[in-house]
């Protein structure tokens, strides 16, 4: 299994070695205009010059806390509604409705009213990104709660079980998988919200980095920024992907990827 796992390894990775390997071919043959898009060694020399000069460890560090923050404010709030919406029908009467009225707004359209409430600080991209990653572990929780089949918790209440220990023996671990979905989907809006914020509205971060650069027309310092999003994205899936690993190796999905 381990030799098999090795060989098929390196399989992901051929389609993105190729695309390098055809953009600096067109970059240094002149189809494709350095200052449209600099090549992938013009972008490697840009990274070499902001890590030696300490602005890139700083706004990604800045960028990172803010992403993680912002998702931990809005996870942890869309979570517990979740739960109590999906645990009890009372609550999802009054409630439900209001959060779905809420969801079909594009939270981004909103840019410019958060910016009048909470000005260009911190407090308006934590809020921005904690509205954009709440909806999908709002509604995967409370759709994970809900296709807990009835015939596991009938077994549960059967073996004595009820309460808190019915609901972290039978129902969240039966929701868990339908979570960690939401939460791979949220971590992807996390980083589209936080890039347009910190574009539009920041004094650090991986945005703010590429806004500066766009000014003096530093299009490989740009193209950089949008590489180091899409590493990041990438990181955040693999942990997701790692705890769907951990957290669910009974369920029959995923049982053969322990």
């Amino acid at each position: 299994m381990t030799e098999r796992k090795f060989t098929t390894a390196w399989q992901p990775w051929v389609l993105p070695v190729l695309i390098l390997a055809v953009w600096q071919v067109l970059g240094v043959t002149g189809f494709l205009s350095q200052r449209i898009l600099p090549t992938p060694l013009e972008v490697v020399e840009a990274l070499i010059e902001v890590v030696l000069d300490g602005t890139l460890l700083e706004y990604v560090g800045s960028s990172t806390q803010r992403a993680f923050l912002g998702f931990i404010i809005g996870g942890s709030i869309a979570f517990l509604i979740g739960l109590l919406n999906g645990l009890f029908p009372v609550a999802e009467r009054f409630i439900d409705t209001t959060v779905q009225m809420l969801r079909t707004i594009p939270h981004l359209a909103l840019i410019p009213l958060v910016i009048l409430w909470f000005g260009i600080g911190e407090t308006s991209k934590l809020f921005l990104v904690s509205l954009g990653v709440a909806f999908p572990i709002y509604l995967n929780t409370f759709h994970g709660i809900r296709s807990v089949d009835p015939g596991l918790i009938e077994m549960g209440r059967v073996y004595g079980l009820k309460g808190v220990s019915l609901f972290t023996h039978v129902i969240l671990p039966g929701a868990l998988s339908h979570i960690l979905l939401g939460v791979r989907f949220s971590l992807g809006i996390m980083w589209i919200t936080l890039i347009v914020a910190e574009t539009i509205a920041a004094d650090s971060g991986i945005g703010y980095m590429a806004s500066h650069a766009r000014e003096f027309m530093r299009m490989d310092v740009v193209v950089l920024c949008v590489i180091l999003y899409a590493l990041l994205g990438k990181c955040s899936d693999l942990v997701t992907k790692f705890l769907e690993r951990r957290l669910l190796q009974w369920h029959h999905n995923f049982a053969n990827k322990a």
